[in-house]
């Protein structure tokens, strides 16, 4: 060891096209709460001064009417860095069933967003009391997402429970640009929809609500399929967001991930950005501060 880390040590990234200097995923979180703008402002701001990529929360609110467009028009205070917008799976199959697919690449154009993240929650939209329903598979809905532009950016993320081996297959055999693994080990919105359920459902469904992959059992597995399967990826880049709770864990995973990886965090974020910038400021240069210390004296077994 050579005395203290240093600094300026360069930890950037080329990632989704652009150059991450941070290689730090701001997940999509909030699309629906009185705090939007404050907290997406405070997060686009810092994506810009570090270098870092942003995924909004839901935007399913533009599509009924532009009332809230200012809770995420964020595209000047990012600079050149990645912002993506965010459907869920459900709208999507929505849209094509009522012939107004063309909307979602206009949400794209209207936030001068780089591309779109289709976030799937299944398990979530199941134990919702109104949750919807998937009447078309996610992966035909994905692929004809695909096909009304060809220059469209779209990210996969799974949002809480995890991937298998086969739906991670399926999906880095997509031309899209990344898969986020919102796995197990983050908030677990299953279990949250339980705390609203009565207690027949409590009973029925708190076992099921447990089932999924953490981060790195999904990493062990991308790593396998990659071993097994990589001439036939188109994808080749991740976002590993479940469960990662500070730069230790996201430079473990994207280290131990034998392709091109960024980590994301949801809830870390979130707690510092409700408010005060600089409380969020001192919160990224931590992460920051110890990816670099952690880039020139750890090694990854």
């Amino acid at each position: 060891m050579n005395g203290h880390p240093r600094k300026d040590h360069d930890i950037s990234i080329p990632f989704l096209d652009k150059k991450f200097d941070t290689p730090i995923w701001v997940s999509s979180m909030t699309g629906g709460t009185g705090l939007a703008k404050t907290i997406n402002t405070n997060l686009a701001r810092a994506c810009g001064e570090y270098g870092m990529g942003m995924g909004l929360g839901s935007c399913r609110s533009l599509l009924e009417s532009d009332e809230r467009i200012l809770d995420f028009d964020m595209r000047s205070l990012m600079k050149d860095q990645p912002l993506y917008a965010n459907l869920g799976i459900a709208q999507i199959g929505e849209l094509f069933a009522s012939s107004k697919e063309s909307q979602i690449v206009e949400l794209v154009k209207k936030l001068q967003a780089d591309g779109l993240i289709i976030h799937i929650n299944p398990l979530q939209e199941w134990l919702q009391p109104e949750g919807d329903i998937y009447h078309e598979s996610p992966l035909d809905l994905i692929k004809r997402v695909i096909d009304l532009d060809e220059n469209l950016s779209i990210i996969i993320k799974e949002v809480g429970q995890g991937m298998g081996p086969k739906s991670l297959q399926a999906l880095y055999e997509l031309p899209i640009d990344a898969v986020d693994f919102a796995a197990g080990g983050g908030t677990n919105f299953a279990k949250l929809e339980l705390h609203r359920a009565s207690e027949d459902q409590k009973e029925r469904y708190t076992g099921l609500a447990q089932v999924g992959h953490s981060a790195l059992e999904m990493v062990h597995m991308a790593n396998d399929l990659s071993d097994k399967y990589a001439s036939q990826f188109q994808c080749k880049q991740t976002i590993i967001s479940g469960g990662v709770v500070d730069y230790l864990d996201g430079y473990y995973l994207t280290e131990k991930l034998n392709h091109p990886a960024i980590y994301g965090q949801a809830s870390g974020f979130l707690k510092h950005a409700m408010d005060d910038y600089e409380k969020l400021q001192k919160h990224i240069e931590s992460q920051i501060n110890g990816l670099q210390m952690a880039h020139q004296f750890l090694s990854v077994r």
